[in-house]
């Protein structure tokens, strides 16, 4: 099993790193790539940690070395969010590194499942989705939007609120990966019960959970270790499903034939080939009801920004 990160010698991928090198399974290889220099540094001080995992580092303008014969492709390259900033500020730029990475992909593991963190994701993995196709190896599939740092503030914040062990408290998360598209089923956590404002409150704070860190860094960067916690989750998950463990379920955004939208986050299940099956969210209350509807016209309009943005 071979894991690539791109973009790992950055906030997020540094962590993402250092996780997946304790937690990979035995005998698994993890291979970093990023334009800065220091990235083979990276993997050497990761090399002393004492598990079975091997790692390798490559820097410069060309990542094919640390694509080849990668099963799991997770990128989180590009420019992080400053205050002021929303996720589609950061477009101009992070669109074109999203471009030429999944490229570069196409060309040398086109069989890869790729996991792309760089926001805005919502726009990014529509951009993903267009070069895959344009190199004739889309497999919808096998691409994802990885929007679990959603899920693991939700059910962070959750327990939190509720005075519940973190462990037993699984939340939902459908739509996209920004604002208004995140929406977190509130209604369907086993055992609680909310009122409505502190669903508005919950909701609120998850869907700007994001601000609330680059506030509090004070100019100093984003969501990086809280991203690699989640990214690694899902890159395991990813793994797991992989080697035919069954009953591997994380959302994600996909194109997975929502009636909503091209792209939408739901629950799927992971297996050998990816997504095995897009599963159903469930019922939604009169609150996430409106609030799905209300995100989509965003969401849409993301979407066909990438789209545009390769055609």
């Amino acid at each position: 099993m071979k894991v690539t990160v791109l973009g790992a010698a950055g906030g997020i991928g540094q962590a993402l790193a250092l996780l997946l090198k304790t937690q990979l399974p035995s005998g698994a290889k993890l291979s970093l790539y990023d334009i800065a220099p220091v990235t083979p540094g990276v993997a050497v001080d990761l090399s002393h940690i004492p598990t079975d995992v091997e790692v390798k580092g490559f820097a410069g303008e060309d990542p094919t070395l640390a694509l080849e014969g990668a099963d799991v492709v997770l990128i989180s390259a590009g420019v992080a969010r400053k205050p002021g900033m929303d996720r589609s500020d950061l477009f101009n730029i992070n669109a074109g590194i999203v471009a030429n990475l999944v490229g570069k992909c196409a060309q040398t593991c086109p069989k890869a499942l790729i996991g792309v963190i760089t926001n805005p994701v919502n726009t990014t993995v529509a951009i993903a989705a267009e070069v895959l196709k344009k190199a004739g190896v889309y497999d919808k599939n096998r691409l994802f939007g990885v929007t679990t740092l959603d899920v693991i503030r939700s059910e962070t914040f959750v327990a939190e609120a509720k005075g519940l062990n973190v462990d037993q408290v699984k939340v939902n998360v459908i739509g996209g990966h920004s604002g208004v598209t995140i929406l977190p089923l509130l209604s369907q956590v086993d055992s609680v019960e909310f009122s409505s404002a502190e669903v508005v409150a919950l909701t609120d704070r998850i869907q700007n959970a994001g601000t609330e860190v680059v506030e509090a860094k004070a100019g100093g960067g984003s969501a990086t270790l809280s991203m690699g916690q989640a990214a690694c989750r899902f890159g395991l998950s990813l793994v797991r499903g992989l080697q035919g463990e069954a009953n591997v379920v994380e959302c994600a955004y996909v194109d997975g034939g929502s009636e909503h939208a091209k792209f939408f986050a739901q629950p799927v299940l992971l297996g050998k080939n990816g997504v095995e099956q897009v599963l159903p969210y469930g019922e939604l209350s009169a609150f996430e009801t409106q609030a799905r509807d209300e995100m989509l016209a965003t969401l849409i309009a993301d979407i066909d920004l990438g789209v545009e943005f390769v055609k």
